[in-house]
């Protein structure tokens, strides 16, 4: 029987779950609760529980490892989580644990990393050599892939674009500091940046949804503009501009061939991809921006499932020529 790959992506609403073959294909997957309580004491129980009764299931029995890919601030080397606020945990033993439940080899990665390698192994990314990935979702979660390989840095903190300070004078971040752009091109920070709009133009479109709906998303801002909405425009716009702004100085530090938007914001395709591409183009050295091509991720949900196997497969093809 050919050899099966278990892909696990934490997420802070849902863990998503696979088994996956060598080349990548899923075989089946599935979803489950991520349970925060106690800050996130259960989840790793409950991952392998749900984990184990699917294996008995489906009668699995050649599993080559397990890639897991979870939020925050990561050291692959160890299996360390030291970060994930949406989650609750802090300095949290992920691989240990999970090889303590399965007796299996497991692999940890930023979730981000892993959308980055799935997306250059089977998406948009086409093998490049060197790609950043970002995710536009609740927050924003960015992977750069330089010569090939993941940037994790000395503690698996490398990469984090959506740190950068965008504005000092602006939003206050998880992280404990103002103005990362995070607070701003996240589906969150689009919000707030359109509840401020709103706060100054209490007569506009934008602020009669609001009052009629008595809640607002990113996705209504993106529909309000597309209407011809001024308000809402301003607001893309300003959020297409900084983030256009902030990937040309990070391309400027690995001069990438590829950069891939995904995560919920970029289901606004074109909309988004445009004004991002324009801004990217006005801040970037040429001979950056003429070689780089700007993409919207093609993988969805799937992408963390997948890239947890890739980094299986790259690490038992590793261990193999050791």
């Amino acid at each position: 029987m050919s050899e099966t790959i278990i892909g696990i992506d934490i997420g802070g609403t849902t863990v998503k779950i696979g088994f996956l073959n060598m080349q990548g294909d899923i075989i089946h997957k599935w979803e489950i609760e991520t349970n925060k309580e106690r800050q996130g004491f259960y989840i790793i129980d409950e991952i392998w529980n749900s984990v184990s009764s699917k294996i008995t299931e489906f009668q699995i029995t050649n599993i080559l490892g397990i890639g897991v890919g979870a939020p925050g601030f990561v050291d692959k080397t160890t299996g360390i989580v030291y970060e994930a606020v949406n989650i609750g945990w802090k300095d949290f033993e992920l691989g240990k644990e999970l090889e303590k439940r399965s007796g299996l080899p497991v692999y940890v990665e930023n979730d981000v990393n892993l959308v980055a390698l799935a997306e250059n192994w089977m998406g948009s990314g086409n093998k490049a050599k060197d790609l950043i990935a970002i995710t536009l979702g609740t927050g924003v979660g960015s992977g750069v892939i330089a010569n090939g390989e993941i940037l994790n840095g000395m503690n698996g903190t490398a990469g984090e674009i959506g740190h950068i300070i965008a504005d000092p004078e602006g939003y206050a971040c998880n992280c404990g500091r103002v103005g990362c752009l995070d607070t701003i091109a996240s589906a969150t920070g689009i919000v707030n940046q359109a509840m401020d709009k709103i706060a100054e133009n209490p007569e506009s479109g934008l602020a009669a949804l609001y009052h009629k709906q008595g809640i607002l998303d990113a996705k209504d801002v993106f529909d309000l503009a597309k209407k011809g909405d001024t308000i809402s425009e301003s607001v893309i716009n300003r959020t297409a501009d900084i983030l256009g702004f902030l990937i040309a100085n990070a391309a400027t530090m690995i001069n990438p061939s590829k950069i891939i938007i995904g995560g919920g914001v970029s289901k606004a395709g074109e909309q988004l991809l445009q004004p991002v591409t324009r801004a990217f183009q006005k801040y970037s050295l040429p001979r950056i921006s003429d070689k780089c091509t700007i993409e919207i991720a093609k993988l969805g949900n799937d992408a963390g499932m997948i890239g947890a196997a890739y980094l299986v497969e790259q690490e038992t093809e590793e261990a193999l020529h050791v």
